[in-house]
């Protein structure tokens, strides 16, 4: 059973940073597109960013430059390493493996993600 468990949410001031690490268990995800995805409060859901195998990466638009994703093969680790936190940056963050095939350039389609984490909080105050 493949099981993605993410941490490193809390609460920070506005222009603070946080890390979030999502854990992959159960598999080894080393030739997938993932992804962290956010929604927040009265929202839906968005990409934010994301990482192929070959280590490319995609960012939204309002978080290139403040945030930086990376993944460790070796010990199934996903990382969202996010500086410069804003009140809008505010939501659950999830982590999210793409099915086989599926390539990051392709977007932030969710159904072509087929393992999801639970959630973790992030909250950003002035």
């Amino acid at each position: 059973r493949v099981e993605l468990v993410e941490s490193g949410g809390g609460s920070v001031q506005t222009g603070g940073s946080l890390t979030l690490s999502c854990k992959a268990a159960g598999y080894i995800f080393s030739d997938y597109c993932m992804a962290w995805f956010r929604r927040a409060p009265g929202k839906e859901r968005e990409g934010v960013a994301s990482i192929d195998n070959d280590g490319s990466t995609l960012y939204g638009d309002s978080v290139k430059g403040r945030f930086t994703i990376s993944h460790d093969i070796a010990s199934g680790t996903l990382t969202l390493q996010m500086n410069s936190l804003k009140a809008d940056d505010s939501g659950t963050y999830y982590c999210a493996v793409a099915g086989v095939g599926v390539i990051c350039s392709d977007g932030y389609i969710e159904p072509d993600f087929f393992w999801w984490g639970q959630g973790t909080q992030v909250a950003v105050s002035a």
